[in-house]
């Protein structure tokens, strides 16, 4: 089987390994990328590495720094502090709206992945269960029934995983608990809108503190870029 074989020509394929780079830090904060690199290290074709740095730019995931250079967007303590800020006011909504149309089932099947998989003991787990986290959290926004309110629930989760993994290398365990997590399920089988954008309100807060806590409490993050 010939090199060309292997190479990948699909975008949402490239985009998910890519973006699984980013938050990984396989590509770093900072750290220089071009059509060329994604080919090389990645196997992408140069077509689809063209059209994903242009997607990634527009999502602010890579910046361009001159005409001919690109990189990695930084993730800093201001970023950590929009991300949550952002989902505290769409989350509660977004799951308020949602709440009689979602599959339980579903949801109780992915966070017993997320369950089976803690406590973490690699990277491929951490990893793992931050996909899977996300697919919960866009598996509920994508029943409220606002396709742009999902873009930005998603590019929003997409963060969240860069802003998860620090805490995972540095801790050791996911942000919050799987017990939590079903808790939240929960209220919201329950439908009462009131209760609903409290707890997941609640539930935001808690983890950010928890998450700076641990930034602040480790000398490696005193730079513009958090990296671990």
């Amino acid at each position: 089987m010939s090199k060309e074989d292997h190479v990948i020509n699909d975008l949402d394929t490239a985009s998910h390994i890519i973006m699984d780079a980013i938050v990984t830090q396989e590509l770093a904060p900072g750290q220089k990328v071009s059509e060329n690199i994604l080919s090389d290290s990645f196997g992408i074709s140069r077509t689809i590495s063209r059209n994903l740095i242009e997607r990634l730019i527009a999502k602010h995931f890579l910046t361009t720094v001159s005409q001919r250079v690109t990189q990695v967007s930084a993730l800093t303590l201001l970023d950590i502090k929009q991300n949550f800020m952002l989902r505290k006011m769409l989350l509660p909504e977004i799951f308020s709206q949602a709440s009689t149309n979602i599959d339980y089932k579903q949801l109780m099947t992915l966070n017993g992945r997320i369950e089976e998989l803690l406590p973490i003991t690699d990277d491929a787990a951490a990893l793992d269960v931050l996909k899977t986290n996300k697919e919960l959290n866009i598996a509920i926004c994508a029943k409220a029934g606002y396709p742009l309110m999902l873009d930005w629930a998603e590019q929003l989760e997409d963060m969240a995983m860069r802003i998860y993994w620090l805490y995972i290398k540095t801790t050791k365990h996911f942000a919050y608990s799987s017990e939590q997590q079903a808790t939240i399920i929960d209220i919201v089988r329950n439908g009462e809108a009131a209760a609903i954008r409290r707890a997941v309100h609640d539930m935001l807060s808690q983890t950010e503190d928890r998450i700076l806590n641990a930034i602040f409490s480790h000398e490696q993050f005193y730079t513009q870029n958090l990296t671990v």
